[in-house]
């Protein structure tokens, strides 16, 4: 939709009163306007813009005490409640690397900051969004009733914009990364002689930039002995065999802006429709199963050994879900993990 057929915030605000109970993501979409427009709708009624320059909201963000953190893509939302705590910030990626709050944050996503009062009943209910460029939402942080009120509203004031305008500015992303090279014409033997080279997983996206190849097309051409494909049920599988073997595993959900981190048991497995969630007292995943385009397991090289990984793409390549055993630096990789990746249903190939 163009800039001189969006509606206005009036408007906006309008279709809200009359949808009061669809998601905010949903209703945008309804409207053909970002989240981060509709939310800027509500600036001076119960919405106040924020610097979302994660430097100042890093340090200060552990007063809050309890709270519950968001991060999501199209396919995947990941929830958990606790402490922002242990926070490292970089000029390129900054970290959390607290109990319970895990994430990996890269400040140049992050464009667009409001705090949120919404009304609910005789409640309250606040929150801290952020939003890239394109007004898509990076991460969210929803106030429970132990967090701290009073630090809550300190940092609002501290991080509030001059600019209270009910409108945002966007821009348009850079087109995700296209494949540069078809699959036979990918350096398969280069990427294989320094994939077994690896000492340490990061080393991944160094060999990637200098192949020129996405992580999909790396897994597509690597070879059965580093890489499989699955039937995509077997996440399902997964998830249920974890949990009722209380194997501690870690979940990986993000956007361009921010990856968020469980690492612990899982206890609570629900499908409901196409997706299968997870619904933990501290941690809750929602994934939609339906958007499962592949699923590999993968297996990279460390200098502790071997390291495996369930990876779920989407129809375009993009990395929905990515799950390991729970491991710590310098450890190997769990056996009870490893066992159940390689036992689980592989995808059946036409013979040629």
């Amino acid at each position: 939709m163009t800039d001189a057929v969006k509606p206005t915030p009036e408007a906006i605000r309008q279709a809200r009163a009359e949808n009061p109970k669809m998601r905010e993501r949903d209703l945008a979409q309804q409207l053909q306007i970002s989240e981060a427009e509709l939310v800027a709708a509500y600036c001076g009624i119960n919405v106040v813009r924020i610097n979302p320059h994660i430097e100042t909201f890093l340090t200060e963000i552990e007063s809050l005490g309890e709270v519950m953190a968001l991060t999501r893509n199209e396919s995947a939302v990941h929830e958990k409640i606790g402490v922002y705590d242990k926070p490292i910030v970089g000029k390129h990626a900054s970290m959390l690397l607290g109990e319970q709050i895990d994430m990996r944050l890269f400040p140049n996503a992050w464009a667009h900051g409001f705090a949120v009062e919404k009304p609910d009943g005789e409640d309250v209910r606040r929150s801290l969004q952020f939003f890239d460029a394109a007004g898509e939402a990076i991460h969210k942080i929803h106030l429970r009733p132990a967090s701290n009120l009073e630090a809550y509203q300190a940092l609002v004031a501290k991080l509030r914009l001059d600019d209270q305008s009910q409108s945002v500015q966007l821009t348009a992303l850079p087109k995700p990364e296209e494949k540069t090279f078809e699959l036979d014409e990918l350096d398969a033997s280069g990427l294989r002689d320094r994939w077994t080279q690896m000492k340490d997983v990061h080393e991944f996206f160094g060999i990637l930039r200098s192949l020129k190849m996405t992580r999909h097309q790396a897994v597509q051409v690597i070879g059965q002995d580093y890489a499989w494909q699955l039937d995509t049920a077997a996440l399902t599988t997964m998830m249920h065999d974890a949990a009722q073997e209380q194997l501690p595993i870690m979940c990986f959900i993000g956007n361009r802006g921010c990856i968020q981190i469980h690492s612990g048991p899982i206890q609570n497995v629900k499908p409901m429709g196409p997706w299968i969630n997870i619904l933990d007292e501290t941690f809750h995943m929602h994934l939609r199963t339906d958007h499962i385009a592949e699923l590999w397991a993968v297996r990279k090289p460390t200098k502790d050994g071997h390291v495996t990984s369930l990876e779920a793409y989407g129809a375009e390549g993009d990395m929905i879900v990515q799950f390991f055993g729970k491991r710590h630096e310098g450890s190997g990789e769990r056996g009870d993990w490893r066992q159940l990746v390689e036992t689980l249903p592989r995808l059946m190939r036409a013979a040629a």
